[in-house]
Order: structure tokens, then sequence, then C-alpha cells
């Protein structure tokens, strides 16, 4: 095929450049005989750029057959709905190795269709002592208890802070396992006066405004705090936890601390773009970001003219006050399983082995395209700066979404005008906090109720007269195929 030729080149390519040592080392336990694995993921050439050209180079003798989820995504259904047509595909498609995020390899793992890899670890003595223990904990955790799959990367914040700014205003910089209390309270010591361009701010989000929705949205995601029981359908938002998240960021709002500007970048060049986020100019104290930031901050450095760079430091958090030494701000895309019942596990190991072993860890070490790497000691540094502070604390699962998909799609079109015009009325003054979340409450329940009632009538319609084309949909779900053969 036309990739035969492209693979061969870049195989020779990195075999004589960035995987000498792996080319040249002692092999590991390889499947011996000439075998094939279908490997599901969501963009084909993506795969091979990130996984599976690496792979081959060191299992030559095992072919690889991508599944492509691209079509579900470009299909334009609603969240349930790609679910749904996921499952089936998986069941059509039948592939070995499934490349699964949060949501549904914890669906997956409980509803018995992943293969169990403790004892593949135990039969070959594959080493799991280095990859991250928090991130094998919260796996075995989504997998009650057992390991279901690996994920050779995640993704993490922590509170990034201007060094030079605290020092010249005399604050005391933030620690690991800081709370949003303790956030708050600190950026309430930095001046608040001058231009909205120029002046410093406390804290913000590093790429738009803070408004009290979204900043309430951030500390009660930190907090677990679920918007709707999935169980009942019933909204929880008019009670003390959620009262106390509103409180807390409507204090930091009001205090003038909080970045919240009246319009944000429009439109321009891309040193224009970095100049409008403050703390990349450093005139931002305070700021909770992933890894990405650090390689943002590289790239302004060299696009930015005569640009003024400042120490920065990181702190672990923030966190639940509850739980003061963990995190839910992290989370994986891509945890890769093998699917129960395949004829070729021991080929869809070995490449699950490699992309989570310490070969791969030392040629993705280089780069920070996607998220931080799950085997420690290897990615030490990026442009000078420690990425120990990100594997400090202990991941916990966020519960604030579990479930969510039950709650129909319809709804969130009817609550985000009601939460926006009762915020608009606190803002202003017109009401007080705990009257505008009552209200939300409400109304909102009222839209809740409606939407899962008018689901519930599609669903019975569709379940009665539409059985033919559900099956049909099975028949017609996109698959795109690619065979590589060596």
């Amino acid at each position: 095929m036309r990739r035969k030729g492209l693979h061969k080149l870049a195989l020779l390519t990195l075999c004589s450049g960035l995987l000498l040592a792996g080319c040249t080392g002692g092999p590991a336990k390889k499947v011996e005989q000439q075998s094939s694995i279908k490997v599901m993921y969501h963009d084909e050439s993506y795969f091979f750029q990130q996984y599976g050209d690496l792979f081959t180079m060191k299992h030559p003798n095992i072919n690889i057959e991508v599944v492509s989820t691209q079509g579900l995504y470009r299909s334009g259904n609603g969240e349930t709905d790609y679910e749904k047509a996921f499952k089936e595909l998986v069941e059509k498609e039948q592939p070995d190795v499934l490349m699964l995020n949060t949501g549904n390899f914890e669906t997956f793992a409980s509803e018995g269709k992943l293969q169990e890899i403790d004892t593949l670890i135990g039969r070959d003595k594959y080493d799991t002592e280095t990859i991250y223990p928090g991130l094998l904990d919260l796996l075995k955790e989504k997998g009650e208890g057992k390991l279901y799959g690996l994920s050779p990367s995640f993704y993490g914040t922590v509170i990034y802070y201007n060094a030079d700014l605290f020092e010249k205003y005399g604050v005391e910089i933030p620690h690991d396992g800081m709370t949003w209390q303790e956030i708050m309270d600190t950026a309430r010591r930095f001046p608040t006066e001058g231009d909205e361009k120029t002046r410093v701010y406390g804290y913000g989000n590093q790429y738009g405004g803070m408004t009290l929705d979204n900043l309430a949205s951030q500390i009660s995601r930190t907090q677990g705090l679920q918007l709707i029981n999935a169980d009942t359908m019933k909204l929880t938002l008019n009670t003390d936890s959620w009262k106390q998240v509103y409180k807390l960021a409507l204090d930091g709002i009001e205090s003038n601390a909080i970045y919240n500007p009246k319009s944000g970048f429009t439109g321009g060049t891309m040193e224009e773009y970095y100049q409008s986020q403050p703390f990349l100019m450093g005139r931002m104290a305070m700021t909770v970001e992933s890894s990405y930031l650090l390689q943002n901050m590289k790239e302004a450095k060299n696009s930015i003219k005569d640009y003024k760079p400042f120490k920065i430091g990181m702190a672990a958090g923030p966190v639940d006050p509850a739980l003061p030494d963990k995190t839910r701000d992290l989370y994986f895309n891509e945890v890769f399983s093998i699917r129960a019942n395949s004829p070729n596990v021991d080929a869809a190991w070995e490449f699950i082995k490699f992309i989570n072993g310490e070969e791969y860890a030392k040629v993705k070490s280089r780069t920070m395209n996607n998220g931080l790497l799950s085997r420690m000691g290897f990615s030490k540094e990026f442009d000078g700066q420690s990425l120990d502070v990100f594997y400090k604390l202990k991941p916990v699962a966020d519960d604030s979404n579990r479930n969510m998909d039950k709650i129909p799609s319809d709804f969130y079109a009817q609550y985000q005008p009601i939460v926006d015009r009762e915020l608009g009325l606190v803002k202003d003054k017109s009401k007080s906090l705990d009257e505008a979340l009552k209200t939300i409450q409400d109304e909102a329940q009222v839209a809740l109720d409606k939407a899962v009632k008018d689901q519930a009538e599609k669903k019975q319609k569709g379940d009665s007269g539409e059985e033919s084309a559900g099956s049909s949909n099975q028949d017609g779900a996109s698959a795109e195929v690619i065979t590589i053969t060596k």
C-alpha cells in the first residue's frame, strides 16, 4: 500500500537516529510467529506517528490494522449516540486493542468487555514500579480493584506562579496542597489599581476572562461536586456545598483581583495572541493550568520581540480541603486495553507493554505533545522547569461527571441561559446569591424533568417504530480500516 514505503523509510530513519539504543539493545520477549492485531484509535495517521511506527520497528513480525473512529466524530451525533455507535463499532470490527477514555474505560471494564492484565504483568515480570503509582491506583479503582489497561500519558494541572511578582510585593509564595480558599486569599494581596492592559492580577485563567460561573465550576471540580445526581435526576445546586463554592468565587470576583477583561483576544498575529495572555506577559501572579502552559511559554519567548522573562514556580494543587494530599484534576484520554475474548492476546499485550515501557518513554521524553509520561524518570524537566510537581499528589476519581451521559443533551441549552440571567442579577446587586441559586435550582429542575420526559418519549417511539432503522445504523457505522503489511 501507499504507506508501506513510507513506513520502511521512517523505520530506517528512527533506527539510525532517535532509537539507536532501542534498536541495538537486547530484545524483550516477543511473539515469535507472524501475527496481526487490530487497534481501535481515533486517527490512523496520528496513531502511527505516535505509537505504530516505533512499535513496528521493535516488532516487525506483528502487523497492525487500524480501526479508525474518526467517522463517529464526524457524524455529529450527541454524546449518548456517540457512545452507542462506539460500542457498535467494537462489536462489528472486534479489535484486539481498544483506545479508551476515562469514561468508557470504566464502562467497558464493568461490563466484562476487557481482558484483565494483572496476570500478564505477573507472567512476564513486566516492570510497573516506575509507572506513576497514583495513576495505576486510579486505573485499578475504575476496574473495581483489577487492572484492565495502561495509559502511557496523562494530563494534570498545577498552580503556576510568577515568583518575581511575589518577591516584589512581599507575598509568601504558593505551597503544595493549597486550597481554593488559600488561592483566593493570596490573590487579594496583590494590587488592583491600573489599566486593564497594564495592571497586575492576583489570579486568572490564562486564556480568557474568569466569570463567576466558570470560577465556581473550577472550584467545584476540585471538590468533586456534582451539579446533577444522575441516579435521581435532581439538581444539587441549592445545597450548602454549592453555596460555599459560589460564595468563594463571588468574593474572589468582587475583590477585583481576578482577571476578567471586558473583551478577550479577537484575532491578530501570534505575537499579539501571546501578549493578550497576562501570565505569559508577567502581569498575573497565579494561574492553574496543565503542562501545556510550559510549552506555550517557551513559544512566547521565541515569538515576542524584546520579551521580558521572569522566574516561575509551580506548586501541587489546588486540593479539596477534605483530601489535602490528593487531586481530582488529573485525567487520561488514552487508556489501552485488550478486548475480552481477543484471539491475539499475546500480540496485543506486546503492543501495550511497549508503549508503556522504558524504550518508548526515552523517545517521547523529548516532547510534551501528548501530555505527561506515566513512566516516571524520563521527562524530568521542560525548558528548565522540573516536572516533579505533577507527580506529587495522588489522583482520585473525579465523580463530578459520573453518569452524566444519562442527562439529555437538550437540557444544557435551557440551563445556561437561566444561570447567566440569575448570576447577572447577582453581579448587578439586584439579587442575593442564595436567592439566585434557589431560582436556578427550581427553574432548571423543571427544564430537566421535561427533557427527561421528552427523551423517554422519543426512545419509546424509536423502540416501537424504528427498530429496523437501528440495525441499519449499526451496519452503516463508519469504520476506516487500514492494513499495514511488512
